[in-house]
């Protein structure tokens, strides 16, 4: 890996790289530790929002993956469709951080050095897109924009090997399984307060990349509401992730007994294999629209008795249908 470089770049800047390659491998290694990356980089770097933002859909991915070996989807899906779910959960989380965690680094490092160092984003495979918006926000200190900037690249980067993907498309996208957890709304995205409050929202057709960019702006609204964000920060850092809805559901349901398993007493850690990625400002344009700011919203909606309603319309559809599959 030294060699590669030495035509390239002074040494200093060098070992930088080398430094970044090996904290993004390290911290890349499963749900548990991006989430716990992205939030204790949002702690030490307050104006990078998109971390925050980061580590909350990090968390709702988690208990989605462990929702699949929870007892109530395990007697209604597959196996081998649930070890599906789980991989497109996982891969399109581990190609969101592999590309975002070296542009995180760079700008810390940028601010200890003094200097903007996102001519190095090249070397880990990042979009020219996001190194004009880095040297942008190095300027203007925007960080609404930044924030912005980086739910459209996160969003494009998992477009073609993930969403286009033609396995993914036939076996995931087009499947009843994943019909099924759409149709629940199993895969909202949800932020726990330490109330025992639920706030968030869904997106209907996640294979629709406009709309997976309006949803990430969508959460960032609610998560940055002045009134509520200071609930959601405290859940956040005061309750650690570790896969299972148990995290808030007991604050939710004090009686409740958890019915989806922790993270790390049930998945292997995923071995991936590290691709060539294409800059997406190649493949299609950027859209004006996607920087456009969301109307402002009145307060968020509480969707606490939502989940729940939610929560008993699964559990009964499921306990009916294992009803008539044993007749």
């Amino acid at each position: 890996m030294v060699g590669l470089f030495n035509y390239f770049l002074p040494p200093n800047e060098e070992m930088l790289v080398q430094k970044i390659y090996s904290l993004t491998k390290k911290y890349n290694l499963d749900n548990i530790s991006r989430t716990e990356s992205y939030l204790h980089y949002y702690i030490a770097n307050k104006e990078i929002r998109w971390a925050y933002l980061a580590s909350q859909v990090s968390r709702n991915a988690g208990w989605n993956m462990c929702d699949l070996q929870g007892s109530w989807f395990s007697n209604i899906l597959e196996p081998e469709k649930r070890a599906q779910l789980f991989f497109t959960y996982e891969e399109a989380n581990w190609l969101i951080f592999q590309d975002a965690f070296p542009q995180l680094l760079l700008y810390d490092y940028s601010t200890k050095y003094n200097r903007p160092l996102f001519h190095l984003l090249k070397y880990f495979s990042v979009s020219s897109f996001m190194e004009k918006e880095w040297n942008l926000f190095w300027e203007n200190r925007n960080q609404t924009r930044l924030m912005t900037s980086l739910i459209i690249n996160e969003q494009n980067l998992i477009e073609k090997p993930i969403i286009k993907n033609p396995y993914y498309k036939r076996e995931v996208f087009h499947s009843l399984a994943y019909l099924f957890q759409d149709f629940f709304h199993c895969s909202s995205v949800l932020f726990p307060t330490l109330k025992g409050r639920l706030y968030g929202s869904c997106v209907t057709d996640f294979t629709s990349l406009n709309k997976r960019i309006e949803f990430g702006k969508e959460l960032a609204n609610i998560l940055f509401y002045p009134d509520l964000y200071e609930e959601f920060y405290q859940f956040s850092i005061l309750r650690t992730h570790t896969g299972s809805r148990g995290d808030y559901e007991r604050i939710i349901y004090p009686r409740h007994k958890r019915d989806t398993p922790i993270l790390r007493l049930t998945y292997p850690v995923v071995k991936h294999e590290k691709k060539e990625m294409m800059d997406w400002m190649g493949l299609r344009r950027k859209k004006r629209a996607w920087q456009s700011p969301l109307a402002k919203k009145q307060k968020p909606q509480d969707l606490t008795t939502w989940y729940r309603d939610k929560q008993e319309q699964l559990h009964a559809f499921i306990k009916l249908q294992n009803k008539v599959v044993e007749k």
